[in-house]
């Protein structure tokens, strides 16, 4: 009958070694020791041969056994020195296993993450659909259902996009947590810490360039390449100047690919690209007063 032994995980691997690189450094030590103690034994002899005035022969046999003594103990301090080397490269390789052991597993719950929101992300589908059916397939025309249909299937396309998104940026967080690479706490603020007035309409876009409005006396400004909940009073202007564009948008799937969804930090005041939306919606509004005009 044939037996086979399971084989060792990496940290397994790297403990044996550690274990046995301490126990023959620990053997190397006990053998400096004897040496040692041995030396200093060969030195009390040839002092007490040489006080006694032993003759040239007794204390030249005397100095050659010390001598003797003295290179191995320091061939042996040479070699303990080489292994505490090993043994510190062994508890290293020993911690970066296990370190890479606590990333693997991380990663794992952010896949798990990921994959739980696309099987979740079909249900959600499904009953936004029968509710857009609830009204879309009736007979009757009511103005209330028809808005609340439109509202939904809005929805239902936001949603998508976002779990789109926050899957790909999932995958690729565990793909830089295995990597050791990884930085969890995101640098941008969350859309749930963005400060907004109770009043304010918000939609989810996707920013195209960098861009700045006054809101509660305060002035926003986001990077381009970055989630933002944009005012709705906003929406229009933005949008019909290609400054933001919606989630499910096909330009907007490739730009997260390639950027992401954080920008790259606050744009300064002098950044050639920063657009003012109260300033152009403002030109807005003049221009088409004066077209009525």
């Amino acid at each position: 009958m044939a037996f086979f032994r399971r084989e060792l995980g990496p940290i397994e691997r790297f403990e044996v070694a550690l274990k046995d690189k301490l126990t023959a450094r620990q053997k190397l030590a006990d053998r400096l020791s004897v040496a040692e103690s041995e030396l200093a034994e060969k030195r009390a002899a040839a002092e007490r041969l040489a006080v006694a005035g032993a003759d040239n022969s007794r204390l030249d046999r005397a100095e050659a056994s010390m001598r003797a003594v003295e290179d191995r103990a320091k061939t042996l301090r040479a070699e303990l020195v080489e292994f505490d080397d090993q043994v510190a490269s062994a508890e290293r390789a020993l911690a970066d296993a296990k370190t890479q052991r606590d990333r693997d597993a991380l990663a794992d719950e952010i896949e798990a993450m990921a994959a739980a929101i696309e099987r979740a992300a079909p249900g959600f589908e499904a009953g936004a659909t029968t509710l857009v059916e609830a009204v879309t397939k009736s007979s009757l025309s009511i103005p209330e259902a028809t808005r609340f249909s439109a509202s939904v299937d809005a929805v239902r396309s936001e949603v998508r996009a976002a779990a789109d998104l926050i899957c790909w940026e999932l995958r690729s967080a565990a793909v830089r947590t295995r990597a050791g690479n990884a930085n969890l706490a995101n640098p941008a603020p969350s859309l749930s810490e963005e400060p907004r007035s109770a009043e304010t309409e918000r939609q989810l876009m996707y920013t195209l360039h960098p861009l700045r409005w006054r809101e509660d006396g305060k002035v926003r400004k986001v990077p381009a390449f970055a989630l933002v909940g944009l005012p709705k009073a906003l929406l229009p202007v933005a949008l019909q100047h290609q400054h933001v564009d919606h989630l499910n948008a096909r330009r907007v799937q490739t730009l997260m690919h390639l950027h992401g969804s954080a920008g790259n930090g606050e744009p300064q005041d002098d950044d050639p690209q920063l657009v003012d939306l109260d300033t152009l919606l403002t030109e807005e509004t003049q221009s088409a007063q004066a077209d009525v005009a």
